[in-house]
């Protein structure tokens, strides 16, 4: 009987070479270790994105093609990928180990004489993106809000996925909130009359989740998590400068 129960052990486990695990017993004070999931774009056609990502020390978790739309798991969720960087969202830092990374290949920015030219995002390639985010929120029973973007989390070095990555959809999914338009303006309106100063900007892009320096000076670091707050929520224009509009934003989504 005593070998008939061991052996029984064995196989709930899954072991080999003799390891006695008991897995009868599940503790209730567990939670996903995925807590964000970040959207990157790959700068690179699909060729050159796959080879990247599975040929080198770069990886994420899914890559969605831009013709056709097609989503490729390249690591499994339960494993880490090298996708984020020296990164940092809440105060949680080296975000590799509570991440899902989603690359969708597109060639990022070009610099021209009249400008800069970004490339949009194929219609597909989000109609594939939403519904696997959908799934990934599900599953790990993540609050809204999670889905964040490489510049969210690397203002100083990211861009991506740019100001033509169309956050409003996502929103629209029920996967993150969106600032009331009718609210921001009232409250543009009012920050017209008289802006808070730098300090305060700081403090609410501190709370929103960027890292950001609390020292009231309007310095490049600054500038850039200013950008990448606006590049998401107000993609016409993402200056760095502190502003109205800018302010309203902030004030909206720190209210909630």
């Amino acid at each position: 009987m005593r070998m008939i129960f061991l052996s029984v052990l064995l196989l709930l486990a899954g072991c080999s070479q003799g390891l006695r695990i008991d897995e009868r017993y599940t503790a209730t004070g567990q939670n996903s270790r995925v807590q964000y999931i970040v959207l990157h774009y790959t700068s690179a056609d699909l060729a050159r994105s796959l080879q990247l990502l599975t040929e080198t020390e770069v990886s994420s978790h899914y890559l969605i093609g831009d013709s056709p739309a097609t989503i490729y798991r390249l690591v499994d969720e339960n494993r880490r990928a090298w996708h984020a960087g020296n990164s940092q969202w809440q105060g949680r830092t080296w975000l590799n180990g509570t991440t899902i990374g989603i690359e969708l290949v597109n060639q990022g920015f070009f610099d021209t004489p009249n400008g800069r030219y970004w490339q949009p995002f194929a219609p597909a390639q989000i109609d594939a993106l939403i519904p696997l985010l959908q799934d990934i929120v599900r599953r790990h029973n993540l609050p809204i809000d999670s889905i964040i973007a490489h510049s969210d989390i690397a203002p100083q070095r990211k861009v991506d996925p740019g100001p033509l990555f169309p956050w409003q959809r996502l929103a629209e999914a029920g996967l993150i909130r969106w600032p009331d338009a009718a609210e921001v303006a009232r409250l543009q309106a009012v920050y017209a009359q008289q802006l808070p100063d730098l300090r305060w900007f700081q403090q609410r892009l501190a709370q929103v989740g960027l890292e950001v320096a609390q020292d009231g000076l309007y310095s490049e670091a600054t500038r850039n998590v200013l950008a990448a707050f606006q590049m998401k929520y107000r993609p016409a224009n993402y200056s760095g400068q502190a502003d109205a509009e800018t302010a309203a934003l902030l004030a909206w989504l720190t209210a909630k």
